[in-house]
Order: C-alpha cells, then structure tokens, then sequence
C-alpha cells in the first residue's frame, strides 16, 4: 500500500474522506505534521492506493492496520476525516488495542442515511455523477462565503484545495459504493464498545451542508466519555479551510490525553 509520512513526533494516522484521496486533506496532513509524525493514504479501492483490499468498511478499516504495521507501530492516535471518521470508528471498535486515541472530524451520525435524492444518484452514478459534481460546488460556495474575503488564508485553501481536486479527482463511481457502505454499517454497535478517549469535532450547524452536525455531535452520548470541539467560521471542510485551528484543537485533545495519562502513572 502507498502510504504517505509526514513529519516527526507521536504517530497519527489520518483516514480521509469519501473522495478517497489523500491529496484533498493535504493541508491538514502538513499542519498535523508540525507536531506528529503523520501517515496517510488513499482509500484502497483508489488505484492510486496500490492495496489489495477486501470490499466493505472492513477493507478500508484494514489499511489503517497495514499503515501501522509498515512502521512497526503497535498503536496510534487514529483521525478520521468525514466517510473516514466511520473507517475510524470501525478500526477502533475492532482493534482496540491498536488505537491510542480516536478522533472522528464531521463524521456521518449513527443515523444518517442517503437522502432519496442522493440515493438514486448513487445508484446511478455515471448519469448522475454530473449534477452531484454541481451541487458539491454549490455547497462549497456557502461555506466559502463565511471566510473573511481577500485573505492570505482564504487564497490558501482556495489554491490547494481546488489543486487537489483538479490533480486529484475523485470517482462518482467509487464514491457512490463508498456512500451506500454507509447504511449498511451499525455505527451504533461500534460507538458503544469504544474505549479510547475520542474526540468529535465538527463545524458550525448552519455552515455544514453535507452532513447534520446534531447527527454528528450524536457519537458524544453513543461514545463514553466522548469530548467535543467546535470549529468556528466552517462548516464541512474546517480541516481544508482552517487548518492551522485545526490541528490546534487536535492537539490541544491529545496532549491533554497524554498529560492525563502520565498523571496516572505518577
């Protein structure tokens, strides 16, 4: 498998979203890696992952255990990034000796489901893969509208977020499969047996056009002693837009874990 390394520092394996390509949380990845050593990849039924995967949530679940593997790394703080919050979440509740610490980013509630709409594209992806393409547009348009214009960091995102998609397509096809994986795993079931300190952040409702923060913020009361973290100003892509604030709040969580684990010990 392709894996992507960053940086030095505690390990931290970031799983992205249903695009499936590593590309479109570069900024993430970079700002992460100023403080961790990060590892990375595409979804491994991208071509470009170079992973003999099974099919299924498992499948994807089981890269996480080869990135970790190909380091020799016994465990690490796991980050999932919307769809990968739910590859997260499968590896945690399945391994759980392997996760240190586990944060899930605007990841679809236990009880999202494909609108009726979106379903039908899915099913139908090369007809419909067109006009999707147009209302992701649309969405990332009102999240853009909430930046503060004629910003350095507003020409950032803009430059390596749109790069990423342009260098980096991904596949209606491969995102529908990705999609309809979804209703068919109990997410539920693999919240509750979590015992890890798990962090979920996500952004502001009103800004967040892809998933439903309250079905987001629903992983607090499933997970124990889940905490919570907001990222103001964003919506869905808070890792893309602000990614410094990001890995701030990321960090702030897992040196508070850290710190209350040497607290333990002593």
């Amino acid at each position: 498998m392709h894996i992507i390394e960053r940086g030095h520092g505690e390990p931290l394996v970031i799983v992205p979203g249903i695009q499936g390509r590593w590309e479109w949380v570069g900024a993430a990845v970079d700002a992460l890696a100023e403080r961790y050593r990060v590892l990375t990849f595409s979804l491994g039924d991208e071509p470009t992952a170079r992973c003999d995967m099974r099919p299924g949530m498992d499948g994807f679940a089981d890269q996480i255990a080869l990135a970790l593997d190909s380091r020799g790394l016994r465990c690490a703080a796991v980050c999932g990034i919307s769809f990968g919050g739910l590859v997260a979440l499968r590896f945690a509740a399945r391994a759980p000796e392997r996760v240190s610490s586990l944060v899930l980013i605007s990841a679809p509630g236990p009880r999202w489901h494909l609108r009726p709409r979106h379903d039908f594209f899915a099913r139908h992806p090369l007809v419909f893969g067109p006009l999707f393409l147009v209302e992701a547009a649309l969405r990332l348009q009102r999240e853009l509208s909430a930046m503060p214009r004629d910003t350095a960091e507003r020409g950032r995102f803009l430059r390596r977020y749109l790069g990423a998609v342009l260098s980096a397509p991904g596949s209606p096809v491969r995102m529908a499969v990705r999609a309809r994986l979804i209703g068919a795993y109990d997410r539920t079931a693999d919240a509750v047996a979590i015992s890890c300190p798990t962090l979920v952040m996500h952004g502001e409702a009103s800004l967040d056009h892809v998933v439903d923060v309250g079905g987001t913020r629903d992983y607090l009361t499933a997970i124990r002693g889940a905490r919570e973290a907001t990222l103001a100003a964003t919506g869905h892509l808070g890792f893309a837009t602000r990614p410094r604030e990001f890995a701030r709040q990321v960090h702030d969580f897992l040196s508070g874990v850290a710190q209350g684990s040497h607290d333990s010990a002593a």
